[in-house]
């Protein structure tokens, strides 16, 4: 583990998206379709949706959304979509920076704006140690059931989805 670094955040928008289209490619084994860019600069929620800046450089970015919980009607999550540090920059907090920032949102907004939120969740592929490391012993998510066949491109295809109750 290198030495942490200070980041600053900023927004994603539709000036910027195409930088978060290349942090993506970068980061992850899967492409992500156009729906998702535009669902993001849609949002324009920067407490969900932002990039992690190192020296003026876009070194990372977090997306995330809320949506009702299965079987639910009322009740919702924060869904993390996405989670992803350049490779050169790992290592120095960043990811946990950005996923702290999401929670401190929630944290100043969760009698108002999430006021329904009631856990955060994502999927994290099941070969994925690292990730499910990091969110299990940093931010102690606990991991929920396996979903098989969840992801068509990459193998394996199967996750588990994590999640932490907040209420």
């Amino acid at each position: 583990m290198g030495r942490p670094l200070d980041v600053e955040f900023g927004p994603i928008t539709t000036d910027n998206v195409e930088m978060l289209r290349k942090v993506n490619l970068a980061c992850f084994p899967v492409q992500y379709q156009e729906t998702f860019y535009k669902e993001v600069t849609d949002r324009k929620d920067e407490g969900l949706c932002k990039f992690a800046y190192f020296g003026g450089f876009i070194v990372g970015a977090a997306c995330a959304r809320v949506e009702v919980m299965a079987n639910e009607t009322t009740k919702q999550r924060l869904y993390i979509m996405t989670l992803g540090v350049l490779a050169a920059y790992r290592g120095h907090t960043i990811g946990t920076q950005l996923i702290q920032s999401i929670l401190d949102h929630y944290e100043e907004n969760k009698d108002t704006e999430f006021k329904d939120v009631e856990e955060i969740a994502l999927h994290v592929q099941i070969s994925n140690d690292e990730a499910i490391d990091f969110y299990t012993k940093h931010f102690g998510f606990e991991k929920g059931e396996m979903v098989e066949n969840y992801y068509r491109r990459i193998d394996p295809p199967h996750c588990y989805l994590l999640y932490k109750k907040l209420r």
